[in-house]
């Protein structure tokens, strides 16, 4: 059926509102990841989508399709990947990275994938550069890292070399498009366990549904504040997704004994503001960043534990995210957190070196 598709159906599908299949949209998401679409092709087809509001089934053929053309990366699975979609123009400090690894100081296998910055000053790729990870290293590299240091960065530029394809046209277009939140669900580690933060309440369905639909296990969550993490400024929302399940949580840093925060104490900078920020953070300075990062660490836990353990489904959630806390913050405060940003910069080193 796949060598019958040809772009005018799958434009004129999307323009009369009508969903894709999976399949359909694995063919089309197939040819851009080859360059097999001319600009005007691709232009029309992402704007189309974005007017027409993606589903799920299309998310799903958009991300087998670009899983099937990364670049293999040679880990178990079994892994915890925490990662945000970005998007939410706040510009905070880098949380996501700080948690990750803090979660593998408490022995948790973490494998982070993400991009340089997009709606930010400083994305992952670019404060972890700044803090002297390679993010170049081939895939064995990258794996071996992950061996020796607990942690590892899949840089999405390495693993993913059909998006190249599609940036000039994403660039010339200015505006948001499917790219902008595949990134979590192509990491390819093809991690058991995923913590993804997401801006925009409209792709939480799609997120969770994709997660839901592949028997994947999951922490989706948002703050109301708009933040693409567990806040603490106020409420967030968490969708646990384990088994094909999916269940909802409101959650407020009041429920883990957390001062609450405003969006100023917890901006970031640049890349050097960031990775600053970071190193005191994991070196154990108090405040509102280390609480936000703790929070988030925890969902990752949560959500570890979870793919480990699925009954811990029935178990209530800010019991298991203040646990999980008290875990995160005896790593900074021991010392682990700190030895573990040390012993992945000296792993990336000695792997890029080999």
């Amino acid at each position: 059926m796949a060598d019958e598709i040809v772009w005018p159906d799958v434009l004129t599908t999307v323009l009369e509102g009508r969903d894709l299949s999976v399949s359909e949209a694995e063919w089309a998401m197939r040819q851009v990841m080859q360059g097999a679409v001319t600009p005007a092709q691709l232009g029309g087809f992402l704007l189309a989508l974005r007017a027409k509001g993606e589903s799920v089934p299309e998310i799903i053929g958009f991300r087998d399709a670009i899983l099937d053309a990364a670049v293999p990366l040679p880990v178990d699975p079994n892994v915890l990947d925490i990662v945000g979609t970005g998007g939410d123009r706040i510009g905070t400090v880098n949380i996501s990275s700080t948690a990750a690894m803090i979660i593998a100081a408490t022995g948790i296998p973490v494998v982070k994938h993400g991009n340089r910055a997009v709606s930010s000053k400083s994305g992952a790729s670019d404060v972890l550069s700044e803090l002297g990870i390679d993010l170049r290293l081939p895939p064995e590299a990258v794996a071996g890292v992950l061996d020796r240091a607990g942690i590892t960065f899949a840089w999405a530029a390495a693993f993913h070399p059909g998006f190249k394809h599609a940036s000039p046209v994403r660039a010339e277009l200015g505006v948001p498009t499917v790219f902008n939140f595949l990134g979590p669900l192509v990491n390819p580690a093809r991690a058991e366990a995923n913590a993804v933060g997401v801006a925009n309440p409209d792709v939480v369905p799609l997120i969770s549904g994709v997660f839901r639909t592949r028997g994947a296990t999951a922490l989706v969550f948002r703050g109301e504040d708009g933040l693409d993490e567990l806040t603490t400024t106020g409420y967030s929302r968490i969708w646990q997704i384990s088994n094909g399940d999916e269940h909802a949580f409101d959650v407020h840093p009041r429920d883990l004994g957390m001062p609450t925060a405003t969006l100023d104490d917890i901006r970031g900078g640049d890349a050097a503001h960031n990775a600053g920020v970071l190193r005191r953070t994991l070196a154990g300075e108090r405040g509102a960043v280390r609480d936000i990062v703790l929070l988030n660490a925890a969902a990752g836990i949560v959500a570890f534990r979870l793919s480990q353990d699925p009954s811990q489904a029935q178990r209530n959630m800010i019991e298991r995210l203040n646990e999980a806390r008290d875990e995160a913050a005896a790593a900074i405060d021991d010392g682990r957190a700190e030895a573990r940003l040390t012993a992945w910069v000296e792993a990336s080193a000695a792997a890029g070196a080999e």
